[in-house]
C-alpha cells in the first residue's frame, strides 16, 4: 500500500522537482517506509510506500530493464505469482520479488490491456517515454482510489486530492452540481468531484494520456454482468460461495508484515475473520474491536461471541483485542474532515479512524468484511424496495395520496426511531417509480434544500436523482444493489476505510470485493441473497456452521454515531461555533437564515435534522481549513 503523485508535462526541471517533492510530503501518511522521485523531459512520478511485499526490493518508481517504463503503483497484486509465472515463460526477466515489477512486464507484453489480467486492489500511473504516453490504472471495485485534472497538455494525478492542491495549477473553483450531490448523499459520486476540473478514475477505467497531443482516452476493461442468471441450485451455489470466499481470504493473506482482521459484531466480519484464523493455523490471528460508552452503537458483546466461536473452532487461534474509544471528540472531527480532500460526510469516518489506529499499534494488514453488503443484499433499504413494488401498478398519483401525504402527519423523530423509520417508508412509497430508491437516500431533498439553498447553490444544474437511473439487472432489488455498487460503495464505504486507515498506514483488504467472488454473486438469483425477510440468505447459509446461531440471526447495525443527541448535546457549542464563524454562512452556497431555522428546530426536539446539520458541519469546517 502506498501513495501515487505525478504530472505529464512541464515547464522547468527545477520547479518539477519542487513540486513532485511536495506531493509526495503531504501523502507521507500513506507511504511512511520510503520515497522515491522520477523526472525525465515530459513526466515526473512520484511514490511514498508502506512495505508489504519485497520489503528490501520494492521500491519506487520502478524502471523496465531498457529504462523506457516508469511506474508508480498503488494497492496489492494478489495474482502475481502466477502472472509472473506467466511472464517468465514468455521470455520476461524479472529483478526483484515484487508485485509492482509484474505490471511493468504485463504492459510490454500487453499494452494499455494490461489491468484487465490483474487480480488485486491496485491504482497506478506507468510512464512510456518511447511512445511518450501516460497509462493511469485502477481496480475493478475501486478501492485503492486516484484523481487526475487536466488543464491543457497538462495532466495531473494522485492518491489524494490534498495532493493535488500542492500543484500549482490546480483548479480551485468548487463545483456547484457537486455541492448539491454532496448534501443529498453525504459525499460526491464518481468521477465527480468538489473542484469543478478534478476528476475520479473510474473503477475498472484506464486512461491513456497521450503528452504530445494533449489528448486522452477513457476506457473500461470490466464490468459485472448482472443480466445473465445461472442455474446453480441453491446448495450448489452455497458450496461454490464457500470455496471462492476462502480462495479469495487466502489470497490476501500475502504479506510480509504482520496481518490480522477487524473484528465487529456483524456477520460479514465475523466470516472473514473466522476464515482468516482457520487458514492461518497453527499461527495466531489477531482480530480488533472497538467498543463505545453508548451501549446502543456499542457491538463488543456480538464481538466477543464471535471470537469465542472462533477460538472453539481453531483451539484458541484468534488473539481478540479490544479498545474503548470516544468517537465524540470534536477535535478528531476538525483533524479527520480535511484528510478527504472534499467534504465527506459518513459519520462511521470517526469510529473507523479510531479503529485503525488500534490496529496499526500490533500490525499493518487489516481484512475487513466490507463489499458484502453490496452484492448480497444486506441493507434494509433492499426489503423496503421490494415492497414498494407490490404498489407500482398503481398511479403514481393514487400513491402520493395514499402514502405521501399522511406521511407528512408522522412525527420526524429520527431514523432509528419506528415513526421515522414508517415516515421515510411511506414518503418513498410515494415517490415516482424512477425516483424511490433515490428517495430512501436522499438526506437534503427538495422541501429541505429550498430552505437552506443559498443563491449559488439555486443556480446548480444538477439533479442528484440522475445517478440512480441507469440499471441493468432485471429485477428492483438488485438494480438497487447494481447502483450502490456503482455509487455508494466507490463513493463512500471504500474511500471511507481507505482515507480513515491509511491515515494511520494501515492496508486494509476486502475478500468479498474479489473480482470472482462479485461475477459470482452477479449470476445468482434474487431469492438466494433476499429471501423473505432474510438478507445475505446464501451468505448466512454457506457459512452457519463456522458462526454463533446469534450472529447468523443479529440485525445488521452498522457502525454508527449518535449524531442527533451528540448535536443537542456534547456537540452543541463547538458544532454551533464551527458553523457561524466558518466561512459557510457567508459563502453563498448555504442561506444563513435557513440553516438558523433547521439548527433552532433541531434544539427543541421539534424535527430531526441531524444528518443535514452534519453534513453542513462538515463542510464549515472543510472550508474552515481550506480558507
Amino acid at each position: 500500500m502506498c501513495a501515487i503523485a505525478g504530472f505529464v508535462n512541464f515547464d522547468h526541471r527545477a520547479a518539477a522537482e519542487q513540486i513532485i517533492g511536495a506531493m509526495n510530503r503531504v501523502q507521507r501518511h500513506r507511504g511512511p517506509d520510503g520515497d522515491g522521485v522520477f523526472i525525465d523531459d515530459r513526466a515526473a512520478l512520484g511514490h511514498r510506500r508502506l512495505a508489504i511485499i519485497d520489503l528490501a526490493g520494492g521500491a519506487q518508481p520502478m524502471t523496465n530493464e531498457d529504462g523506457t517504463l516508469h511506474l508508480v503503483f498503488n494497492g496489492e497484486i494478489y495474482n502475481h505469482l502466477e502472472l509472473r509465472a506467466w511472464l517468465e515463460a514468455a521470455g520476461h526477466r524479472f529483478r526483484t520479488g515484487s508485485d509492482t515489477e509484474v505490471i511493468l512486464h504485463l504492459y510490454e507484453e500487453c499494452g494499455a490491456e494490461a489491468p484487465a489480467a490483474l487480480c488485486g486492489m491496485f491504482a497506478f500511473a506507468l510512464w512510456d517515454s518511447r511512445k511518450r504516453v501516460l497509462l493511469l490504472g485502477r481496480d475493478r471495485a475501486g478501492q485503492k482510489p486516484l484523481v487526475y485534472f487536466r488543464k491543457g497538455r497538462i495532466l495531473v494525478f494522485a492518491s489524494e486530492i490534498n495532493a493535488l492542491r500542492k500543484h500549482p495549477d490546480f483548479p480551485d473553483e468548487w463545483d456547484a452540481a457537486a455541492v448539491h450531490d454532496f448534501l443529498s448523499l453525504q459525499y460526491v459520486p464518481s468521477p465527480g468531484c468538489i473542484y469543478r476540473e478534478v476528476q475520479k478514475l473510474p473503477p475498472a477505467h484506464t486512461l491513456l494520456f497521450d503528452a504530445d497531443s494533449g489528448q486522452a482516452r477513457l476506457d473500461c476493461y470490466w464490468q459485472v454482468n448482472l443480466a445473465d442468471k445461472s442455474d446453480w441450485s441453491f446448495a450448489a451455489a452455497v458450496q461454490r460461495l464457500r470455496e471462492l470466499l476462502t480462495e479469495a481470504v487466502r489470497k490476501r493473506l500475502m504479506a510480509e508484515v504482520p496481518s490480522g482482521a477487524f473484528l465487529s459484531g456483524g456477520l460479514d466480519s465475523a466470516i472473514i475473520a473466522t476464515l482468516m484464523t482457520r487458514l492461518r493455523q497453527p499461527e495466531r490471528t489477531a482480530a480488533f474491536t472497538i467498543g463505545f460508552a453508548d451501549r446502543a452503537y456499542d457491538e463488543r458483546s456480538g464481538a466477543r461471541l464471535a471470537a469465542n466461536h472462533i477460538n472453539l473452532l481453531t483451539g484458541n487461534s484468534l488473539d481478540h483485542r479490544e479498545k474503548v474509544v470516544d468517537p465524540g471528540d470534536f477535535d478528531l472531527l476538525r483533524k479527520i474532515v480535511p484528510c478527504y480532500g472534499e467534504p465527506f460526510a459518513d459519520a462511521s469516518m470517526l469510529p473507523t479512524a479510531l479503529l485503525s489506529a488500534f490496529a496499526r499499534e500490533q500490525v499493518t494488514v487489516i481484512l475487513s468484511g466490507d463489499g458484502a453488503d453490496e452484492i448480497f443484499a444486506g441493507y434494509e433499504r433492499y426489503l423496503a424496495m421490494r415492497f414498494a413494488s407490490r404498489f407500482n401498478h398503481l398511479p403514481e398519483a393514487v400513491r402520493r395520496l395514499l402514502f405521501r401525504l399522511p406521511a407528512r402527519f408522522l412525527p420526524d423523530a429520527g431514523e432509528r426511531t419506528f415513526f421515522g423509520r414508517l415516515r421515510r417508508l411511506m414518503m418513498m412509497l410515494g415517490a415516482s417509480e424512477n425516483g424511490q430508491y433515490f428517495s430512501l437516500l436522499d438526506r437534503c431533498p427538495p422541501a429541505l434544500r429550498a430552505r437552506i439553498a443559498g443563491e449559488r447553490l439555486r443556480q446548480a444544474d444538477a439533479e442528484t436523482a440522475r445517478l440512480f437511473c441507469t440499471r441493468t439487472a432485471p429485477d428492483a432489488v438488485a438494480q438497487c444493489m447494481e447502483i450502490d455498487f456503482h455509487t455508494y460503495l466507490p463513493g463512500d464505504i471504500l474511500p471511507k476505510v481507505d482515507i480513515a486507515s491509511m491515515a494511520s498506514s494501515l492496508e486494509v483488504r476486502n475478500p468479498f470485493l474479489d473480482h470472482e467472488v462479485i461475477e459470482f454473486a452477479a449470476t445468482l438469483p434474487p431469492e438466494f441473497k433476499l429471501h423473505g425477510r432474510s438478507r445475505k440468505h446464501l451468505l448466512k447459509h454457506a457459512f452457519a456452521d463456522l458462526l454463533p446461531p446469534e450472529t447468523v440471526a443479529a440485525r445488521k447495525r452498522g457502525f454508527g454515531i449518535p449524531l442527533a443527541a451528540w448535536l443537542r448535546g456534547r456537540w452543541q457549542e463547538p458544532a454551533r461555533t464551527a458553523l457561524w464563524e466558518s466561512p459557510l454562512p457567508g459563502s453563498g452556497w448555504i442561506d444563513p437564515r435557513g440553516m438558523q431555522e433547521l439548527w433552532e428546530e433541531h434544539q427543541q426536539g421539534r424535527r430531526d435534522h441531524s444528518y443535514l446539520l452534519w453534513s453542513l458541519l462538515v463542510l464549515a469546517l472543510f472550508m474552515e481549513k481550506r480558507s
